[in-house]
């Protein structure tokens, strides 16, 4: 899991420092927190009691399992291991969702430069966000966006126009929006997926947003 707060409310780091910090039980180290605890919305759809709560105060929340189809790598010598983490979901406050849609009033969040010495931890306020949009031809090619949906359900095509709606979806999400394609399509008995449906797929999202 991993969570993301708003630079203007240092006593949030401040607090992360003193949780993060080395040498203490996880108990001893509740017992100062300031942080709010609710129930993973994973309770909703999976029978798993290991799910941690998530932090309430947060502006956003990536909720993550390991992918065990990965295997993990132990580096001794640095006494590491290795492993992949799956974003399955991503939480965040309406104020801050509702922002984003509409292209302003992002939050500023603060940069851990990952430095401290003996005394103290450096944070930085980063500067106003700015855009920069995916230049033309560097989202995924449409023949790996017909390879992952075939691949994905062989039961269900995709005409290529349909494929070419979702080729700047970040790969790390593809098959979360594939597989909200497909589920669509089978409720209605669809098995092509046509530009018109993905647009009507898009369309009903974004009313429910």
């Amino acid at each position: 899991m991993c969570t993301q707060f708003y630079s203007g409310q240092k006593k949030y780091m401040k607090n992360c420092v003193m949780l993060g910090f080395p040498g203490e039980t996880t108990v001893g180290k509740m017992k100062h927190s300031i942080f709010t605890l609710v129930p993973s919305p994973r309770y909703d759809t999976h029978d798993h009691p290991s799910y941690p709560e998530i932090v309430k105060e947060a502006i956003q929340v990536f909720l993550c399992t390991w992918d065990q189809s990965y295997p993990l790598k132990h580096n001794e010598a640095l006494e590491e291991h290795h492993f992949l983490l799956r974003i399955e979901k991503i939480i965040m406050k309406k104020k801050w969702k509702d922002r984003l849609f509409k292209g302003k009033g992002f939050p500023t969040m603060p940069i851990d430069y990952g430095y401290r010495n003996n005394i103290r931890f450096w944070f930085a306020r980063h500067s106003r966000p700015y855009p920069v949009p995916i230049p033309e031809g560097k989202g995924n090619p449409v023949d790996f966006i017909r390879y992952a949906c075939d691949r994905f359900d062989p039961d269900i095509k995709w005409e290529d126009e349909a494929c070419a709606k979702i080729v700047k979806v970040p790969r790390i999400f593809l098959n979360k929006v594939i597989g909200g394609v497909v589920e669509a399509a089978k409720k209605e008995g669809i098995t092509v997926i046509t530009p018109e449906f993905m647009d009507k797929v898009q369309d009903k999202r974004s009313s429910e947003k």
